[in-house]
């Protein structure tokens, strides 16, 4: 059996201009990255929204993740075996988890975007502008304490970290300025991975070149003695980020291995951040189709929840249907089932999980107001038996559901759930948010907690309920939770559909450059470690420059 590598690297992909051209994008809005990519540059008029919004989002996934994005690939290219003009817009990868556990990022089998090689490893160069103007702001704020403190920063209260988009739990907490006077102030300070910084969110919810620099220029680096905010804008760093972001901002253009076009942009973590692509590439991707397919990270309720809570609440975004995939594999891991003994089949351990879906099905209806269809995405060890009781459920919560096996046909194995899809679309909501804008923000993190997740009640550390009645005063933000992805619950342990349990909030942080305030829950971190074996040790290239072992 080929691997992904080995069937993209197979692929003949099609000159981007001819991909733009498909699109009707004028040759000035088109600035090639090579061969097969390209940047798409705004249009000098507004573009009106013509298509319809689909969000792919999942249940509780296992640590190998549920093939989300090859079931928003496969969709999309079943969207147009049916007839459907439909674009993709999806996040960049980080390299953290290219290098880490899930390996390559760009979908999987015969339902996966290209040129692979260079969407999983630098691609555009994004992740990296990111990363320098994070840094920039670190560099300009530790200068700034170093060069008098004008501004009477207190080195103690220096919230701006540095970023690096890998995963190196060596750098979480770091001593810098060592070494004597000319070598800086000395602090304590660590290092966040790139797809969990500020500067990572806030380029993904800008709506412009503008609002990017108004956003940075908003981004707090930092307290004073008196504890008042010390801004980007008040250091001067906020133009020259910018500057560096100024191409980046712009979304990337390539292509499935069918021919789709696909805007890659943008890849903030959903279980730390708000995990979904960039504001201007899916209203691009709006503007160019008829159907838009994207996806927000992780389970529904983290990526979905923030990808409907904060980004359409900026955006002002509403889908018209929501797919959520599901894997025999992973409800059985919520029905008990150990992750080396998923393959066996295990009807008994299924049906106990089913009460993940279910969960996810109807945060996503009773919660939302959505229109849901469920997505059973198909692996090998799956038996006729367990899918059949998948489908079964589905049909008790009437909900309607498709077989998605995208990874082994491509487009061709989308094509019953790309016609549920559109159909779907067809049909009315009632969409509407978990809160509302002028609850406390402790009261948001409580509506999400209870509704959302089911939790009986939030516990809020001192510290953290302090912080966020003081934010309370200044605007009405949204909340970003940051959890663990692998239960509804703060604990990763607690799998299936746990109610009564007590979700703990141990810190919150203003991200003002993003727009929200993010509220730390259990034991989540915002700098990775590589396992045991990360994926790295198995990536290679030879002399002629040929890939091999991403996924």
């Amino acid at each position: 059996m080929k691997t992904d590598i080995e069937i993209a690297q197979a692929a003949i992909p099609q000159p981007i201009q001819q991909i733009a051209d498909a699109l009707g994008l004028p040759a000035e809005r088109v600035e090639p990255y090579g061969r097969y990519a390209a940047k798409i540059l705004p249009s000098s008029t507004a573009e009106p929204r013509k298509g319809k919004l689909i969000l792919v989002t999942a249940i509780n996934p296992t640590p190998a993740g549920e093939g989300k994005t090859t079931v928003s690939v496969g969709l999309a290219d079943g969207m147009r075996k049916i007839g459907k003009k439909a674009v993709l817009a999806l996040r960049e990868p980080s390299l953290g988890p290219v290098f880490g556990v899930k390996g390559g990022a760009a979908g999987g089998g015969y339902a996966q975007v290209i040129p692979m090689e260079d969407i999983n490893l630098h691609f555009t160069g994004d992740l990296h502008a990111i990363t320098t103007a994070n840094n920039l702001l670190a560099a300009m704020t530790d200068n700034h304490l170093q060069q008098g403190n004008a501004l009477n920063i207190d080195p103690r209260r220096v919230t701006i970290r540095r970023c690096l988009d890998m995963n190196d739990r060596q750098l979480r907490f770091a001593v810098t300025g060592m070494g004597g006077k000319a070598n800086g102030v000395p602090r304590e300070e660590g290092f966040d991975i790139t797809a969990a910084s500020e500067v990572m969110a806030t380029l993904c919810l800008a709506s412009d070149i503008a609002d990017l620099k108004a956003r940075l220029g908003c981004i707090v680096a930092g307290y004073t003695y008196s504890g008042e905010p010390v801004t980007a804008a008040q250091l001067g760093a906020d133009g020259a980020m910018c500057a560096l972001l100024y191409k980046a901002i712009h979304p990337n253009l390539v292509q499935t291995l069918e021919g789709t076009p696909a805007l890659i942009h943008g890849g903030p973590f959903a279980n730390i951040a708000h995990g979904c692509n960039s504001v201007i590439a899916t209203k691009t991707a709006l503007s160019l189709g008829d159907y838009c397919v994207t996806e927000a990270g992780f389970g529904a309720d983290l990526g979905a929840e923030k990808f409907l809570d904060i980004k359409c609440r900026m955006a002002g975004l509403v889908p018209n249907a929501v797919v959520l995939v599901a894997t025999v594999r992973a409800l059985k891991y919520h029905g008990g089932v150990p992750k080396a003994a998923l393959s066996g089949e295990n009807l008994t351990a299924l049906k106990a999980g089913l009460a993940n879906l279910g969960r996810h099905i109807e945060n996503l209806q009773s919660v939302y107001g959505l229109n849901a269809v469920v997505a059973i995405n198909r692996f090998s060890a799956d038996t006729a038996a367990e899918l059949q009781l998948i489908r079964a459920y589905c049909k008790e919560q009437s909900v309607p559901a498709a077989l998605c096996e995208g990874w082994e046909k491509g487009g061709a194995g989308a094509t019953e759930l790309a016609a549920l899809v559109a159909e779907t679309c067809d049909k009315p909501s009632a969409f509407r948010f978990s809160y509302e804008d002028a609850l406390p923000l402790e009261e948001k993190i409580r509506a999400v907690a209870t509704k959302i997740y089911h939790a009986a009640k939030v516990s809020f550390a001192p510290a953290a309920l302090s912080e966020l009645r003081r934010l309370d005063g200044s605007g009405n933000y949204p909340v970003c939770i940051a959890k663990t992805q692998y239960s509804f619950s703060d604990n990763p342990q607690l799998i299936g559909a746990p109610e009564g349990f007590t979700l703990s909030i141990r810190g919150a942080r203003l991200s003002a450059g993003a727009g929200f305030v993010v509220a730390y829950a259990g034991d989540i971190i915002t700098m990775p470690g590589l396992p045991p074996r990360p994926a790295a040790e198995g990536i290679d290239v030879d002399a002629a420059g040929n890939i091999t072992g991403l996924f």
